[in-house]
């Protein structure tokens, strides 16, 4: 489920041009997977080891949640709700945050594209596919638990049961055309397949050293 609301959707869209000449040569690669996967650690870390910069798009949004804003009770009220902030928007706190950058190899992008706008979007904008899309698949059951868990620290307003049900509806509903959208463009990687072998990431993948 996409909510559309009016404060959300009066962002002033990135001119393209300078947006595709900075993000033309660093490797982007999209890492997408249901709420729980695993994904924002593994991001991490690669990040670090490779000189990479990680952008974790949901804590981009929950940034925004703390800010004394119009748009932060908006978002707020949508994240509680299960569903997913307008494409428009999301793409502007994601290409603020890359643009802001320097002297990195490449960026994982942790939670995005979630919806096929996002992806058809971001490549409207920035001129070019990802190079590569990674994704984590984690039964249901073990990222419930997951998020159950976390549940209990608190840290997280979105993690409780209805909300972490109805956001995992969300992601089931809205992530096939995503799939299929990267498939057909020989984009779209297992994240099982991908860590069975030693170097996939390094290697395979990147063309880093291992």
């Amino acid at each position: 489920m996409i909510l559309s609301l009016g404060l959300l959707t009066q962002q002033e869209p990135f001119s393209v041009f300078p947006v595709a000449e900075k993000l033309r040569s660093p490797v982007i690669i999209f890492v997408i997977g249901g709420p729980g996967c695993g994904k924002g650690p593994c991001c991490a870390r690669l990040a670090t080891k490779y000189n990479f910069y990680h952008v974790a798009v949901g804590e981009l949004l929950r940034e925004e949640v703390k800010k004394a804003t119009g748009n932060s009770k908006a978002i707020k009220d949508i994240v509680l709700r299960g569903a997913l902030v307008p494409a428009g928007y999301v793409l502007n706190l994601l290409m603020d945050n890359m643009l802001k950058t320097e002297n990195v190899k490449g960026f994982f992008i942790d939670g995005f594209p979630r919806e096929i706008s996002q992806a058809r979007l971001f490549e409207e904008v920035v001129g070019r596919l990802p190079n590569i899309v990674i994704v984590f698949d984690c039964s249901t059951e073990t990222m419930i638990q997951r998020l159950l868990l976390r549940s209990h620290t608190g840290t997280r307003a979105d993690d409780h049961d209805r909300i972490i049900r109805q956001r995992l509806e969300t992601h089931y509903t809205l992530s096939e055309p995503v799939f299929t959208y990267y498939l057909q463009r020989d984009l779209l990687r297992n994240r099982c397949k991908l860590f069975s072998a030693p170097q996939a990431i390094s290697v395979m993948l990147l063309g880093l050293p291992f």
